[in-house]
């Protein structure tokens, strides 16, 4: 990658959290997302002068919700194991049904009509089916801490530039599932926080360079790049640069990660590498 000239450079950094990138302890631990956040604290602390701001985008979960298995139930009383789809069909039919179907839900009538709604907008909107995690991320817990080593190069970042990570929490609405660090997958109209996160859009657009890494690349990296891409201009994107070797995808979901890379290449966005990246 050629070498840039001093600029504003700025990392957006996607849910590197326990639940993702500790080995042993983590719900939802991405095969490689150890190393990933090991090469890019490297990159950071390489850095450490020379980066502007640091976004890190947070999944936050209560024990309720959508994606994990407690939310829905089965006839017999069953909750479905995780890495389940549940697809609008399944929910129409009863195979699948809300902890709760006759729970009040305003404007939707009952959980159940909102549930009902929620598949069929997943559907229409083409990027997922709901899909069952193992409990992740959950607010309060370990798993939602930044993984070590990133965490401390943080603090060190913080500290040698007396500036602040700006942490954006996201997923914490119990209805709808958000993989991507500016917007649900179906946003709620009385929600604020499942809306587009203008702020931090237009934020990014304002450097010279923006740094994406993070996990997973197949889920919640290629949401909230894709997100962010639509509104930018053409210019933009090719002040974006994908770190490769710091992001993995979910196993199974190889495909849909190599989809992405594809695809911001295709729309002019740089790709390289931690020990490759320079300025």
């Amino acid at each position: 990658m050629a070498t840039h000239q001093k600029s504003r450079i700025e990392f957006l950094i996607i849910d590197p959290q326990n639940s993702f990138c500790h080995p042993t302890e983590g719900e939802l631990f991405v095969s490689g997302a150890d190393k990933d956040a090991e090469r890019l604290a490297k990159l950071i602390k390489r850095m450490l002068h020379q980066i502007d701001d640091i976004h890190v985008t947070l999944d936050t979960h209560h024990e309720l919700d959508v994606a994990h298995p407690i939310f829905w139930v089965n006839g017999k009383g069953e909750h479905p194991a995780p890495f389940t789809t549940i697809t609008k069909d399944d929910v129409a039919k009863g195979v699948w049904m809300p902890f709760n179907s006759k729970l009040p839900c305003p404007p939707y009538g009952t959980l159940l009509d909102r549930m009902i709604a929620y598949v069929a907008n997943l559907e229409a909107n083409g990027r997922y089916q709901l899909t069952i995690w193992p409990p992740h991320c959950r607010i309060g817990t370990p798993g939602h801490n930044v993984v070590e080593p990133l965490r401390e190069v943080f603090r060190q970042w913080e500290l040698s530039r007396y500036a602040m990570v700006d942490y954006v929490t996201k997923g914490s609405n119990i209805f709808t599932e958000h993989y991507s660090g500016v917007e649900a997958d179906v946003p709620d109209p009385e929600d604020p926080s499942t809306q587009l996160n203008t702020k931090l859009i237009r934020t990014l657009e304002k450097a010279d360079l923006i740094v994406f890494s993070g996990e997973a690349s197949s889920h919640c990296v290629a949401n909230t790049i894709r997100d962010i891409v639509k509104h930018f201009g053409e210019e933009t994107v090719k002040k974006c640069v994908l770190l490769q070797d710091a992001m993995s995808p979910v196993p199974g979901f190889e495909k849909m990660a190599d989809e992405f890379f594809q695809d911001m290449l295709n729309k002019g966005m740089q790709i390289t590498t931690t020990t490759k990246f320079a300025i």
